[in-house]
C-alpha cells in the first residue's frame, strides 16, 4: 500500500471543510475527490482523508450515498468532521462506521470547527491560525502512525442509534435582482435549483448547505430575514463558547 500520496474527499459546499482539509494536508501530495459532485465506483489503496460537515448532528445523506462509492480494501481511511462550534453529536461515529462498512480501517478521526454556513458570525474566522496548526500535527501523527505499520482503529464518541436527522425548515429566497445565470444550479450538490428555473429550489431536495447563496455573485440569494434571525439568536445561546479541535489517533 501506498502511503506516501494520500487521497482527500470533501463535501465543502460553503469552503469550511475545504480550508480543514487544507490545513491539515498542507505540503503533502493529495489526490482530491470533490464530494459536491457525484463520485465514480472505485477502490482505494492510499490513505484515504474523509472531511465532512455536520448538519444538526448528522453528516449530510448525500455525503453517505457518495461515500459508499469509494471502496476500501483494508486501506486506512482518517474521518474528520468539521462543525460550526455548537456540537458534532454523532456524525464523527456515522462517518466512522460509514467507512468501516466500506471496507476502511479508521486509523484517526477528529472533528475540527469552521464559521457556521448559516449564522456566519458563529466561529467567524474558524479555522484560524491555531486551529491550522493542530490541523498540521494531527496530519503529522497520522503518518507517523502509519510508517509504524500501526492500522490499529480508533474510537470516537456518538451514539449507535444516531439522532434523527432534522427536517430543513426552509429554503433559500431569491430576490428579484436574479440575473438568471444558473450558476446557482449548476453548483448546488444536490440538484435542488432546477436549471431552466434558477430563481426556484426544489424544497424536497434542499439540505441548506448554504452554496446556493454563497456562490452567488449577485447575492440574490439568502434566507428568509426572520428565520435567519430566529435561528441566530438560537445558536447565540448554544455556540457563543469557543469550541476547540478533537483528535482521536
Amino acid at each position: 500500500m501506498d502511503t506516501s500520496e494520500w487521497i482527500s474527499a470533501v463535501f465543502s459546499p460553503t469552503g469550511g471543510c475545504d480550508k480543514v482539509a487544507a490545513a491539515i494536508t498542507r505540503g503533502m501530495t493529495v489526490h482530491k475527490i470533490d464530494l459536491c459532485s457525484p463520485v465514480a465506483e472505485c477502490v482505494v489503496n492510499s490513505p484515504l482523508l474523509v472531511v465532512a460537515p455536520v448538519y444538526g448532528g448528522r453528516l449530510p445523506e448525500v455525503v453517505v450515498e457518495r461515500l459508499r462509492a469509494l471502496k476500501g480494501n483494508g486501506s486506512p481511511a482518517i474521518a474528520v468532521v468539521v462543525y460550526g462550534n455548537r456540537a458534532y453529536e454523532d456524525a464523527l461515529l456515522e462517518l466512522h462506521s460509514e467507512l468501516t462498512a466500506n471496507g476502511f480501517k479508521v486509523v484517526a478521526a477528529a472533528a475540527f470547527i469552521a464559521e457556521h454556513s448559516i449564522v456566519r458570525g458563529i466561529a467567524a474566522g474558524r479555522p484560524h491560525s491555531a486551529d491550522c496548526e493542530k490541523a498540521a500535527a494531527f496530519a503529522a501523527a497520522v503518518n507517523e502512525k502509519l510508517s509504524r505499520g500501526d492500522m490499529n482503529v480508533v474510537c470516537v464518541p456518538g451514539n449507535l442509534i444516531y439522532r434523527e436527522r432534522p427536517k430543513m425548515p426552509v429554503v433559500p429566497v431569491t430576490l428579484d435582482n436574479c440575473g438568471g445565470c444558473g450558476r446557482c444550479a449548476r453548483l448546488c450538490p444536490v440538484g435542488a435549483i432546477p436549471a431552466e428555473a434558477p430563481h426556484t429550489t426544489d424544497a424536497s431536495k434542499c439540505i441548506l448547505c448554504m452554496r446556493c447563496v454563497t456562490v452567488c455573485f449577485r447575492r440574490s440569494r439568502l434566507l428568509p430575514p426572520p428565520v435567519l434571525e430566529s435561528m441566530t439568536q438560537r445558536l447565540n445561546l448554544v455556540a457563543a463558547e469557543p469550541k476547540m479541535p478533537e483528535i482521536y489517533i
